[in-house]
């Protein structure tokens, strides 16, 4: 399996198979950073099961209303700030080096498409 890098409008998010390590790497315009097999795995799922929640909570909230969904996992807290379909994502990473990043709601649905095909996990 070869190297991939994808990236979008606001982000980036890459595969490497053949690193010891850091085999993933999640960024934005001007950041990134390598994540180990583990924590780019739990990004995706994570990022999966907030992206589920916000279009599940559409049908219950009105046109105008803001809606914040938290996910966690030992190796990374993320959340999801916004309406339904139009949402901001942040994460920290709580283990190791340590770290946070966030995308803006234009670049958070290239991000989610992205992760989906990225690699089978």
């Amino acid at each position: 399996m070869e190297r991939v890098v994808k990236s979008g409008l606001g982000w980036r998010i890459g595969w490497n198979p053949n690193t010891s390590e850091f085999k993933g790497l999640v960024g934005g315009e001007d950041w990134a950073i390598e994540l180990t097999e583990a924590e780019l795995t739990e990004f995706c799922r994570l990022l999966e099961q907030l992206a589920q929640s916000m279009a599940q909570s559409a049908d219950e909230l009105m046109d105008e209303e803001k809606i914040s969904c938290e996910a966690e996992s030992d190796l990374l807290w993320m959340e999801v700030e916004g309406y339904p379909h139009a949402y901001s994502l942040r994460f920290i990473l709580n283990t190791g080096r340590r770290a946070e990043g966030n995308w803006s709601a234009d670049a958070v649905p290239g991000l989610v498409q992205a992760t989906q095909v990225l690699k089978v996990f």
